[in-house]
């Protein structure tokens, strides 16, 4: 009787991951995502990122600083029904454009993202992302290098207000522009590019140990040496047509991907 019951369990378990994993990929190709978005999916690699870092459709999730909301798109529609979105970026005031546009687009389409909870989160000052302890996963992607101008005390700062909404064995998911550890990193990481090593200290100084990498997002093409930086290459192209073929080539930057959790 008991290897019955823990058969049923045991399928119970693989039909309802098989559920998350096909609402996973069915929310990636959504017909509400633009092709424009869909086209950088061969570079970002939504379904690979999200699997490693551990999703599951039932858990409350942070967005750090959603800017035009591309992962967005992925996010509400597969946590609507059992799970949560926090979207934590500007505060949503005329004067700020960017949250602005953000918020237009979350009203837009209520269907989709009616369920999405804004939230501020603007480092070094403000930091109302959630609740302690209220929250499953935090996500950030190409995020890191704009947090680093503050200086390295604030940057440790604003991991340990994400360490604080976390419960314990919650999970950060990191995205960012890699810098070869052979290349120097400026203090504020002006080029986008980071030390992978080094954020890895920076996250676990402020008591995140780091449960995983992968290499689901590295581009062995990109140099990290441009002449305006990561925003050189698509799809940003900050040169326009110059070189453009060139950088097309190339493709987006190298990333690392990092998995962290709450100690």
């Amino acid at each position: 009787m008991k290897r019955l019951i823990l058969a049923a369990m045991l399928a119970t378990g693989l039909a309802g991951a098989a559920q998350a994993d096909d609402a996973l990929k069915a929310a990636i190709a959504g017909e509400h995502r633009s092709a424009p978005n869909k086209a950088r999916d061969v570079y970002r690699h939504p379904y690979e990122t999200l699997s490693f870092f551990g999703i599951k459709p039932d858990m409350t999730v942070v967005e750090l600083s959603p800017g035009g909301g591309w992962y967005t798109e992925i996010l509400a529609p597969y946590l609507r029904d059992k799970g949560k979105l926090i979207a934590a970026g500007g505060a949503m005031v005329p004067e700020n454009r960017g949250a602005m546009a953000f918020k237009g687009k979350l009203d837009a389409n209520p269907a989709l993202y009616g369920k999405v909870v804004p939230s501020v989160f603007e480092p070094p000052k403000r930091y109302e992302i959630a609740a302690p302890g209220s929250v499953d996963m935090v996500l950030t992607f190409r995020n890191l290098h704009n947090w680093v101008g503050n200086g390295e005390d604030a940057l440790r700062a604003t991991f340990k207000e994400i360490h604080k909404v976390l419960k314990p064995g919650g999970v950060l998911g990191v995205v960012e522009h890699r810098l070869p550890a052979s290349m120097p990193q400026d203090a504020k990481a002006s080029s986008g590019y980071m030390h992978e090593a080094w954020v890895i200290k920076m996250a676990e100084s402020a008591g995140f140990k780091l449960a995983g990498k992968s290499e689901v997002n590295a581009n062995p093409k990109d140099t990290a040496n441009h002449e305006k930086g990561v925003w050189t290459l698509p799809p940003v192209l900050a040169n326009k047509d110059k070189d453009r073929e060139k950088y097309l080539a190339i493709g987006e930057s190298d990333r690392m991907t990092l998995k962290f959790v709450k100690q």
